[in-house]
């Protein structure tokens, strides 16, 4: 008797990053570029405070939506920093990290063949997100705009099928913050034309030349929901914890879907994130700090080595050309991973337009960097 699985899924191809994780895991001498994550441990207090919550017995369920005073820390601090405002009863909710965030509002919002507008090169999960919920993932292709996604390319792709649009600023894996003036044109769009924009904003702490939420645009609110969380800013990936904010009668939907997947985020990943938004915020400005220094030396010290690398203003990648080898991006990160025991993601994991390029994490420890960028300079004068 033949089994017979998800056709959908066996559609859907293993995530590019994860690929290159994987090689990596259990390897000696080899300097990882690849992986997004923090190089900081989260900060004591944060580990403290749960440490603390253990030990007195907070191991329960909590409210599917999460702990209250957890949403409402989290939308005084979306007040404060980036001028949003939000209902903590009944416009937020806690998620199992960002991710998580956007499979329950694809899920929430499509219909069977109803399309999202994706800019790319974009993170990973958005298209296979996208075909799982039954809508029809539509390419925005950024690379001819300096990875900025252009309105009038925007307004050519809408269709009375388009159900929404999916930005993430600062940009995984670009680093591009979208200028407000293109947010504007944006949302001058999904007024025109009455579709949502999804906003994943898990690097807006990471911005190193000013920021603009696209939820902040006046007039926006009740087409966009808002997605972010605590692992990047907060060094806090493996506590899995996100929020998702936005109109009522969509946030009811995702927690309905929560409720039966998830039931609820971890308590005690959301005991941290409160002692985290109360009393941590300066560690936060440490860690941007100590990246926007890494990220100076590092795109001088990748341009020098013959990688067209422009500068991010986000996060903490790069994303450096690699089409004057003649090499394509999985061939240069292969051979880069086998000869010089470095380890970055090609770029056509994020799309086929970035193809020709390769992106670099650059929370990585300084002396690693160093080392990293010499064996990328041997590399490239190795194939000349």
């Amino acid at each position: 008797m033949s089994i017979e699985f998800s056709r959908v899924l066996d559609q859907i191809p293993p995530s590019g990053i994860r690929k290159f994780f994987d090689l990596v895991i259990g390897s000696k001498d080899i300097i990882s570029l690849g992986v997004g994550e923090p190089d900081f441990v989260t900060p004591w207090g944060i580990r403290e405070e749960a440490i603390a919550t253990l030990e007195q017995g907070a191991t329960s369920y909590t409210a599917n939506a999460g702990l209250l005073e957890c949403r409402e820390e989290t939308v005084s601090y979306l007040k404060e920093r980036f001028n949003l405002t939000y209902d903590a009863k009944t416009e937020t909710m806690l998620t199992v990290g960002v991710s998580e965030g956007v499979d329950i509002t694809m899920r929430a919002l499509l219909n069977a063949g109803d399309e999202v507008i994706i800019p790319e090169p974009g993170y990973v999960c958005y298209h296979p997100l996208v075909t799982l919920a039954g809508g029809i993932p539509i390419t925005l292709d950024t690379s001819g705009n300096h990875f900025i996604p252009d309105p009038k390319e925007l307004e050519k792709l809408i269709t009375p099928r388009t159900k929404a649009l999916v930005l993430c600023s600062p940009n995984n894996p670009t680093g591009v913050v979208i200028p407000k003036e293109t947010l504007e044109a944006i949302a001058a769009l999904s007024k025109k034309y009455q579709f949502w924009v999804i906003t994943d904003e898990i690097y807006a702490e990471l911005n190193y030349e000013g920021y603009t939420s696209y939820a902040s645009i006046p007039g926006v609110k009740d087409r966009t929901i808002l997605l972010s969380g605590f692992s990047k800013a907060f060094a806090m990936t493996g506590w899995r914890l996100g929020y998702l904010c936005g109109p009522e009668a969509l946030v009811s939907r995702t927690l309905k879907i929560h409720q039966y997947s998830a039931l609820c985020a971890p308590i005690i990943a959301q005991y941290a994130a409160i002692e985290a938004l109360k009393h941590n915020l300066k560690a936060v400005e440490e860690m941007r700090k100590s990246y926007l220094l890494r990220r100076n030396f590092f795109v001088k010290r990748l341009n020098d080595a013959g990688l067209p690398t422009p500068m991010p203003s986000g996060a903490f990648y790069t994303f450096s050309s690699i089409k004057h080898t003649g090499l394509s991006s999985e061939e240069f990160a292969l051979n880069l991973l086998k000869k010089e025991r470095v380890a970055v993601v090609p770029g056509n994991a994020f799309g086929a337009c970035a193809e020709g390029y390769i992106r670099c994490c650059y929370a990585t420890d300084m002396e690693k960097l160093k080392e990293a960028v010499l064996r990328i300079k041997r590399f490239i004068k190795g194939l000349q």
